[in-house]
């Protein structure tokens, strides 16, 4: 199998790396954290005018290809430079709306998310511990629709979405594979309030509470019959992208180390001289092209026809980048020594973004144990 990137790939990458080194220094990324949107307004309209969002959607949605390797070209991208602005939403939301029951019924929304509008999913609750069918937010129909009511989480850029994708339970227990349902709801929807946050590691994340929230009939994006496997797709790519970006970041936080251990002089010689450090810096180059490893085989997977496999290679990738990430972001510090904890020095960003990576959309833990469930299930399917 060929996992070498396309030429339109390939120049789409190098167009952001290109375009994000000249325009997105890590003091400008610190300014836009702080601002009330928790992003750059222009950047982001740059992102969007080089094609970055259009590479996630699928051609069927008016994108430019919308697959696992494009999907990780952007993130990889978007991890290198620390980019906090909304292309997570983007990718999950335009990938779930592609798949909707009626997608021609979401055409208008999709042209106007690869235009920018900033979007997000609605999905993970308190207390649910990572768990994909864990929906405790019900939906009531009625003459006129639906009534919404429940509390969702830790949307990212969700003060700012202009519209949530919402996940709630028809029927059935709280944690019930079954009789899920995905709704749109528009920015400015009656009895929908938000409460934004700054995230720790930059950007900004949003709880979403739904409160008697009236849509009307055709806010219906996916019914249970398709539900459960539309929000596994979105979890899918959302999961990829995740990986993809700590593999960016981690290729920055290993450079910046080589680049002190080559300069840092104790004893009248650099301290990469020394055997000990050369041999833990060897060991973080392999923990990333492990990750690398396992970014492409997520990212062939996500491609394939094997909803299966695709499940289980993501969560092995999203185990991988747990367990790398987080050894990248300690050791680089350490090897930094003190400096590697300051907030003038870029690292710290990095690692701590690392550290966070590995809480979003399931940690190594949860990932690891879905990884062995999904085996387990694909050899008695065998």
């Amino acid at each position: 199998m060929d996992f070498s990137l396309t030429d339109d790939q390939r120049m789409l990458a190098d167009s952001l790396d290109r375009y994000l080194a000249q325009r997105y220094p890590i003091d400008r990324r610190h300014a836009a954290a702080a601002t009330p949107q928790g992003y750059d307004v222009d950047l982001w309209a740059g992102l969007v005018e080089l094609g970055a969002v259009a590479a996630l959607l699928p051609e069927s949605a008016g994108g430019l290809g919308g697959g696992g390797f494009d999907i990780a070209t952007v993130f990889e991208s978007a991890g290198r430079a620390l980019v906090i602005e909304p292309l997570l939403g983007a990718a999950v939301v335009g990938q779930m709306l592609a798949r909707a029951d009626a997608p021609q019924a979401w055409a208008a929304w999709l042209e106007r998310l690869a235009a920018g509008a900033v979007v997000a999913l609605a999905h993970e609750e308190p207390d649910a511990h990572y768990e994909p069918t864990h929906v405790a937010t019900t939906a009531q129909h009625d003459a006129g629709g639906w009534v919404l009511d429940g509390h969702k989480a830790v949307v990212p850029h969700g003060g700012q979405a202009e519209g949530w994708l919402v996940s709630a339970r028809l029927s059935g227990a709280v944690r019930d594979a079954e009789g899920i349902a995905l709704f749109w709801v528009p920015r400015g929807t009656p009895g929908v309030s938000v409460r934004t946050y700054p995230r720790i590691d930059g950007g900004g994340a949003a709880d979403v509470t739904l409160t008697a929230v009236r849509v009307p009939a055709d806010a219906l994006v996916a019914g249970p019959a398709r539900a459960r496997q539309v929000l596994a797709h979105g979890l899918a790519c959302g999961a990829l992208a995740l990986c993809a970006e700590a593999l960016g970041a981690m290729e920055v936080a290993l450079r910046m180390t080589r680049d002190y251990l080559q300069t840092r002089r104790q004893f009248g010689r650099p301290i990469g001289s020394f055997q000990a450090l050369q041999h833990r810096a060897v060991d973080l180059w392999m923990a990333v092209e492990q990750s690398r490893s396992a970014v492409i085989n997520a990212a062939a997977a996500f491609d394939g026809d094997d909803p299966l496999e695709r499940d289980r290679l993501i969560a092995a990738a999203k185990a991988t980048i747990g367990r790398a990430g987080t050894q990248v972001a300690e050791e680089s510090i350490q090897l930094h020594g003190g400096i590697g904890m300051t907030w003038e020095l870029p690292l710290s960003h990095y690692a701590k973004r690392l550290v966070m990576v590995d809480h979003e959309l399931g940690d190594e833990d949860h990932h690891l144990a879905r990884f062995i469930a999904l085996s387990r299930e694909r050899e008695t399917r065998a």
